[in-house]
């Protein structure tokens, strides 16, 4: 490597050549070694290194690939963008619908809320920014669950309120509503914000008492939420590789 184009930091830029050579694919050790034209040793050390960091990982045939951590840091920082756009989002739907609003993410078996818009006055139905609800219940909880991959989808039916055909007539229309699902009385339309690779890695929400939006809620405001999703959406595919 050319001193001039280097960090100073010796260990670190080999490390970011080797990620880099991996960033065209799968590469055998003497691959590896070609690509990056460090010497052997010093090649598998970094890639070991790296490998136990989860930055890089091996495919079945044992060649060196690109890890999973790389994927979690993207989407961190993808996240971080969600949230930037979020907040104007979120206070446009709640002053369209007259209805809370809501931006909720999956933690594991659970799903929390990243950002809100409450009422500005009467009933306040909104769930606090940092609250962690059950992924069992609740129509955000069905968006989120409802494009996993058939494994753990059926994974996370096990003790919900929804069942599989409910799902799948959220995959039909693009959003998915509840009536009392998560807490008596509620009502609530939410809808998939997709990141850059079209995975689900969030739901919009609108969150009211039953009352007021009535037993068919997607009949007053899918619409509308369906629209913000999508605004995100596109937050995040312009701001891809930015």
């Amino acid at each position: 490597m050319d001193k001039n184009t280097g960090s100073g930091v010796g260990v670190l830029d080999k490390a970011a050549l080797v990620l880099s050579a991996l960033e065209a694919g799968p590469l055998t050790l003497a691959q590896l070694v070609s690509s990056t034209h460090l010497a052997r040793p010093t090649a598998h050390r970094l890639a070991v290194a790296l490998e136990y960091h989860r930055l890089v990982t091996r495919d079945m045939q044992g060649r060196f690939i690109l890890g999973p951590r790389l994927a979690e840091l993207a989407s961190a920082a993808g996240e971080d963008r969600l949230l930037a756009a979020a907040t104007p989002v979120l206070v446009a739907l709640r002053d369209h619908t007259g209805e809370s609003s809501q931006l909720f993410r999956r933690k594991g078996d659970q799903r929390i809320c990243v950002a809100a818009a409450e009422r500005s006055m009467g009933l306040r139905d909104s769930i606090p920014v940092g609250a962690t609800l059950t992924m069992h219940a609740g129509s955000a909880a069905q968006v989120l669950l409802a494009w996993e991959e058939p494994e753990k989808l059926h994974r996370g039916l096990q003790g919900s309120e929804f069942t599989a055909t409910v799902l799948s007539a959220v995959r039909r229309r693009g959003w998915a509503q509840s009536i009392g699902e998560r807490e008596p009385g509620v009502s609530s339309i939410s809808a998939p914000v997709r990141g850059p690779s079209g995975r689900v890695i969030a739901a919009v929400s609108v969150s009211g008492p039953i009352e007021r939006m009535g037993r068919q809620p997607g009949r007053q405001h899918a619409a509308a939420v369906v629209a913000s999703a999508n605004r995100l959406t596109e937050v995040l595919k312009r701001t891809e590789g930015l």
